[in-house]
């Protein structure tokens, strides 16, 4: 059965049919309009245009924010003026059939572990390193979502007591420090010292501001500064997935969005920081860590295959 994956990004729209093994049969992506009405026909018109003369089973949408259990409702959009949205019901009622509502963490955690780097697990943790952090839990096989729904917003795990400001509300969140927003802040500063940072403070000279396009050739071309900004990224990370694991215990962590393109040179020093923070360190059985495989992808394919699974579990 084929379904349809919409993933609904602060600047895009992608979509795509895909099909029982992950596979993206033709795909669509359109700029996000920034009215909601506008969002929802842009949409309504992918889903039409996807759809095509094809038999689609369900359709499964993804965005930021709290969605509730019921997989129907967003609670609340950080990027779209969406509060208490009945985003189901009004898809539902424009295209017919079923379409599902998730979070975009939770799409592509779910398709690395159906399809990607997740493959051969039961219990996984994912950690998408963007602008800020998202997160994906699978207990069991299981997509977690807590109680209401909201669960597993790891970016919002908090790390230092009294730490950084967050958006969320809070201080200290992972967020602040395993961010790819955080590790342009640590280049900066890297930067700012002299020393090993005065690539970046060349670069930053020259271009005005340090991006991540910058960092990160910077990091591929084995900059100490840069290289020393990507350590300190890591070590948060590996901090934050050692209290992870004491909750969750899970065999792997996977480490999505753009920062991840490092590879080793972040998986690295994650690893350590896991084992120097984990509890009863030499005892505990220790996961893998290992780099998303699916990329800008996940979200689709893992939208659509959410919508295939609450199908079949509904028939």
């Amino acid at each position: 059965m084929h379904a349809i994956g919409i993933d609904i990004g602060g600047t895009k729209i992608a979509g795509a049919v895909v099909d029982e093994l992950g596979g993206i049969v033709r795909s669509d992506r359109v700029p996000t309009p920034a009215d909601p009405r506008l969002l929802e026909d842009a949409v309504v018109a992918m889903i039409e245009g996807l759809r095509g003369g094809d038999e689609i089973g369900a359709v499964g949408v993804a965005a930021a924010g709290f969605v509730d259990a019921a997989q129907s409702t967003l609670y609340y959009a950080p990027n779209i003026d969406w509060r208490n949205e009945p985003l189901r019901a009004k898809l539902e009622a424009r295209v017919g059939g079923t379409v599902v509502v998730d979070n975009d963490a939770n799409a592509a955690g779910w398709a690395e572990f159906r399809f990607g780097a997740g493959r051969m697990v039961s219990d996984m943790v994912m950690l998408t390193i963007g602008t800020g952090v998202g997160g994906a839990i699978v207990a069991g096989d299981r997509l977690f979502r807590g109680g209401f729904g909201a669960g597993a917003e790891l970016g919002h795990l908090r790390v230092v007591p009294d730490g950084l400001a967050c958006g969320c509300g809070q201080r200290g969140c992972i967020e602040q420090y395993g961010s790819g927003r955080a590790l342009l802040r640590m280049a900066g500063e890297i930067a700012d010292a002299g020393g090993i940072g005065q690539a970046l403070a060349r670069a930053r000279a020259e271009h005005g501001e340090l991006d991540g396009a910058i960092v990160g050739g910077l990091i591929e071309a084995g900059d100490p500064g840069a290289v020393a900004a990507l350590r300190q990224l890591g070590h948060w990370l590996g901090a934050a997935s050692a209290s992870l694991s004491a909750v969750l215990d899970p065999q792997r962590f996977v480490f999505g969005g753009g920062v991840a393109i490092a590879g080793e040179l972040l998986l690295e020093p994650i690893r350590e920081a896991y084992l120097e923070h984990l509890p009863a360190r030499g005892y505990h059985p220790e996961p893998d860590f290992v780099v998303a495989e699916l990329q800008n992808d996940a979200g689709v394919v893992g939208a659509a295959d959410l919508a295939r699974v609450w199908v079949a579990e509904h028939a």
